[in-house]
């Protein structure tokens, strides 16, 4: 079955691959290695796994404004989400995301993407299959 949900384009782009969803904010700085691309932070839901090619699924960002610079780190070192969608994204991953060149969406009903799911991020669309 094919869901498409329609959210706000924070960094319009083009992406397809997994999802990984926290119902939890994610905080980059601190919580994400960025020589690995996982999640440190203890007691996060998604501790211990890697964010790397991706899709990203979270409520919103946590944290320090260091945490853009995080998400640029990841990209270039090819550890990055392939896309990011958000509940509603603030400020340091909107600022990590345009960086970055990571597709991104907010204002999407993310507990309709679970885990495993196979998502495409295509501008304003996120397309669950």
């Amino acid at each position: 079955m094919r869901v498409v949900l329609t959210g706000r384009a924070i960094k319009a782009g083009h992406a397809s691959a997994m999802a990984l969803f926290s119902p939890e904010p994610i905080g980059f700085y601190g919580g994400v290695d960025p020589d690995s691309g996982i999640v440190v932070e203890r007691g996060h839901p998604l501790e211990g796994q890697c964010i790397a090619g991706k899709v990203l699924v979270f409520p919103r960002g946590k944290g320090s404004t260091v945490g853009s610079y995080i998400i640029y780190r990841l990209k270039r070192r090819n550890l990055a989400p392939a896309a990011m969608v958000l509940a509603e994204c603030e400020p340091i991953v909107a600022l990590g995301a345009i960086m970055a060149e990571i597709p991104t969406v907010d204002k999407v009903r993310i507990e309709a993407i679970p885990t495993g799911s196979f998502v495409t991020v295509c501008g304003e669309e996120v397309i669950i299959e």
